[in-house]
């Protein structure tokens, strides 16, 4: 653990943390359709700092790409975008970003204003050398941020959801990875060896009496955010209730699967440490996930965090429905049975 612990987490964090955000998924609203509309597009797209996630025809469309995770930043061109630049009158276009996430905001927004203010320049200097007397009016093409969930960039509104993932993973999995390593020290496990039920009976037996722990953790985060930190619920408190009971249960079976793994509380416990690190850097909690290198992003998609972050902010800032979380409740459920599956094969109704 001295060793090679370290050695280990600093090769899995240096290579899949960085703070420079690329690969940002972009919607376009273009109104024009015009070879001028196109263009801007594609050259955003080239910069790398964006990934073409679709065309959309509305703003609703662009609320409904945001309310789903597809997109974090969407372009949209006017009509007569083309004819104003043309004219040499005001032409501007308008770049959303989803301001839930504040750590993509800036990148976003200053990369797409620098590139419009270079594509402005151009025109100018081409307008100038054209003109017969030398001088030329500048085209007047601008940039107009509009953000959206979180207008204010408050960190707090970024951060108080997603410690709600953070600290049920941290006490849920600590507790029940203590459970079966107690039960063995004190000689307990005797109890459960003569017993009649099955192993995974038994599992699901350990899990069942700490949702409600959790879900009282929950709550007073919930009370915390709205009273002291002034962050708006704008969803369903139902819909977050009950998708927050399969990211509960899934882990405590993580909790559970370290505990039939461990011989010791002491070990149970290290390995909940272990467990926690890489659910804080490599979740999208402090750093941005699309920034992340492809193998990183795979890795973390197998966290029960990951997903649930996206649900969490979902709804408390976006107003997400369920049928804009179903792919992410898909595969917290495909998690939670993996790990059901695995504590139970692990467990052995016997002394080891």
């Amino acid at each position: 653990m001295m060793v090679v612990l370290p050695v280990l987490q600093l090769l899995l964090f240096g290579y899949a943390i960085n703070t420079d955000v690329r690969h940002i998924p972009l919607v376009v609203y273009d109104q024009d359709q015009s070879a001028q509309s196109r263009d801007l597009a594609r050259t955003l797209v080239a910069t790398g700092f964006y990934d073409l996630a679709g065309e959309v025809r509305s703003y609703d469309e662009i609320e409904r790409a945001m309310r789903t995770g597809s997109a974090k930043v969407a372009l949209v061109v006017p009509p007569r975008f083309a004819s104003d630049l043309q004219k040499g009158t005001p032409a501007q276009v308008q770049l959303v970003v989803d301001g839930s996430d504040p750590q993509t905001v800036a990148s976003a927004t200053n990369t797409a204003a620098s590139l419009v203010t270079a594509r402005a320049m151009t025109m100018m200097l081409a307008r100038i050398a054209r003109s017969t007397g030398g001088v030329a009016t500048a085209v007047p093409l601008s940039l107009e941020p509009a953000t959206w969930y979180n207008p204010e960039l408050r960190t707090a509104v970024f951060i108080v959801p997603g410690l709600i993932g953070v600290l049920l993973t941290m006490t849920m999995v600590m507790l029940t990875a203590m459970a079966l390593a107690r039960e063995r020290e004190r000689g307990t496990l005797e109890q459960l060896i003569v017993s009649p039920v099955k192993p995974v009976e038994i599992v699901v037996g350990k899990i069942i009496p700490y949702v409600g722990i959790g879900y009282v953790q929950m709550t007073l985060i919930l009370l915390a955010g709205w009273f002291v930190f002034q962050v708006p619920v704008i969803g369903s408190l139902p819909l977050l209730y009950a998708l927050a009971f399969v990211f509960i249960a899934a882990n405590l079976a993580v909790g559970l699967f370290f505990s039939t793994i461990a011989r010791t509380q002491q070990q149970a416990m290290q390995m909940s440490f272990f467990f926690l690190l890489p659910n804080i850097l490599l979740s999208g909690f402090m750093f941005p996930w699309e920034a992340m290198p492809r193998p990183a992003q795979m890795l973390s998609q197998a966290l029960p965090l990951t997903h649930f972050l996206r649900i969490v902010r979902g709804i408390v800032l976006k107003g997400s429905s369920f049928q804009d979380l179903r792919t992410e409740l898909l595969q917290l459920v495909v998690i939670l049975t993996v790990l059901v599956t695995f504590a139970s094969l692990r467990f052995r109704k016997k002394l080891v």
